[in-house]
């Protein structure tokens, strides 16, 4: 058999499609050839290949070997096309036998000696794979990754020779154990007993956590900003397994996880530096990979000191807040990553941090003020529907403080909450259209009256009105009420009376 077939997967986004390897040999002087669109890594592979077949005690056919990765309109890039060339060619000068090919995709890249190395996307492939009724073989050091699909026949090979074997019936591959532990919490150390003080924080934070809202903290250092947010991912409801494979192949095609075991389930929680470009915050380069955004997806993205962010960087998160997901287009094609993130910021309220301090220390003028506050777009704040103070303790009332509610005990209240959003209308409640909102969201006409005169007074924008009636919805299904009432109005207010401060 002079042809041969081998199925695998590319990379595209957090995509997995199939990939055909077509090896034909053919009479002529010896050569190799490498078409269907590879990039730099790709075509190297042949290199590599070629050692791994000879180290491994294989003869390399002295023939016109013609290696074609199909479709040829698909960019081809990495070293995870090395396993299914080799075995092409095996097959193809029939060293190996290639009926026992049928039904199995293989990825990998290999070392000259032949041993398999992990490649990054294993988690997609083997979520398509399972769809196609497949086996697919992985290196052993990506068979943690690949364990989190149940829905697949994965197998596990440390070497060439140990897939050769396989596929002559020689010896088993070790099947990949497909069953995952239950949620892991955030981390035991990241528990909001440890904050003291601070309720009006404490409980925006909750509310933040039952309705999916985003937050914003204002106050000067040390106030504990940082570690409130921190404490976010351990109050949230455990991920679905749908989001949680989601957030999974988005690690997995960036290369960054690595316990996938212990991570499994656990929300993410990513703080970039402010000096991130945009490209790292939301993704893209000469080949598209995620940016912090995606990796944030179904978990927090957290900026801190927001104001020393760049304008230009901040604005780019104006439409992922509001679609979920983000596209990067280049000329030949446009992905499509996941961006459904909780925005979690922190700022100081002037550029030394102590404005409106008691002891006066502040020495920013107004113009300082002015231009520092400024630096963050009207449009983004808008979007942050929770603007909370977080005002500084004395030393000697600090110690006082009794530990506050635990993480656990808080989760279950935010869980009652969310299942309450989820069972009414299907989302959470920041996540409401306009005519959801409208039906969901009624007021008495005493109350809407009386919101009006407020919304007046405050100088509030539409969207400020609309925020603030699903902010005072997930008050009421924090304490299990049906109806939206005049309480829940007044402490949704209390969450967007600093829009004016930041503006003036």
């Amino acid at each position: 058999m002079s042809l041969a077939r081998v199925l695998t997967r590319a990379q595209l986004g957090i995509e997995a499609p199939l990939v055909i390897v077509e090896v034909h040999l053919s009479a002529g002087l010896p050569s190799l050839s490498l078409v269907g669109l590879p990039e730099t890594a790709v075509k190297e592979s042949k290199d590599r290949v070629r050692s791994a077949l000879l180290n491994s005690g294989f003869d390399f056919p002295a023939k016109r070997i013609t290696i074609n990765l199909a479709p040829a309109d698909l960019p081809k890039e990495g070293g995870r096309y090395d396993l299914a060339i080799a075995l092409g060619i095996l097959a193809a000068s029939g060293q190996v036998p290639e009926k026992s090919l049928e039904g199995h995709e293989f990825i990998g890249e290999l070392t000259l000696g032949g041993e398999l190395q992990p490649v990054p996307g294993v988690l997609p492939c083997a979520l398509q794979s399972g769809k196609d009724n497949h086996v697919l073989v992985v290196p052993a050091a990506n068979a943690g990754e690949a364990s989190l699909c149940s829905s697949a026949e994965c197998r596990a090979a440390g070497t060439l020779l140990e897939v050769t074997g396989y596929l002559h019936g020689q010896n088993r591959l070790a099947e990949v154990d497909s069953g995952r532990p239950a949620a892991v919490h955030f981390a035991e150390a990241a528990d909001l007993a440890d904050v003291r003080g601070q309720p009006q924080a404490r409980r925006a934070l909750e509310i933040a956590a039952a309705g999916g809202h985003n937050l914003l903290f204002i106050g000067p250092p040390g106030t504990g900003k940082t570690m409130l947010a921190s404490r976010l991912p351990g109050i949230l409801p455990p991920m679905e397994e749908e989001e949680a494979l989601v957030a999974a192949s988005v690690s997995s095609i960036s290369g960054q996880a690595t316990d996938w075991q212990e991570q499994w389930r656990v929300r993410p929680f990513r703080a970039p530096h402010h000096t991130a470009s945009g490209v790292a915050l939301v993704g893209g380069g000469a080949t598209p990979k995620p940016g912090e955004i995606s990796l944030a997806h179904a978990g927090v993205l957290f900026l801190d000191e927001l104001p020393e962010y760049s304008r230009k960087v901040l604005d780019v998160l104006r439409e992922p807040l509001e679609s979920g997901r983000i596209v990067i287009s280049r000329a030949s094609r446009s992905i499509t990553f996941p961006a459904q993130f909780q925005l979690i910021a922190a700022m100081n309220p002037c550029p030394c941090g102590y404005f409106g301090d008691p002891s006066g220390r502040c020495r920013c003028t107004a113009e300082q003020i002015r231009r520092y506050q400024g630096q963050t777009s009207g449009p983004l704040l808008d979007r942050i529907d929770l603007h909370v103070e977080v005002p500084p303790m004395p030393p000697a009332l600090l110690q006082q403080a009794p530990p506050g509610e635990s993480s656990a005990a808080v989760q279950q209240r935010v869980m009652a909450a969310r299942q309450c959003q989820l069972d009414r209308q299907g989302c959470t409640n920041a996540g409401l259209s306009g005519n959801q909102r409208d039906e969901v969201c009624q007021l008495t006409a005493d109350d809407q009256a009386w919101l009006m005169t407020a919304i007046e007074h405050l100088q509030l924008s539409a969207r400020g009105f609309h925020r603030i009636l699903k902010i005072a919805r997930t008050i009421a299904d924090l304490e299990g009420t049906q109806q939206t009432g005049r309480a829940h109005l007044m402490e949704a207010l209390g969450y967007r009376t600093l829009d004016r401060y930041l503006q003036s």
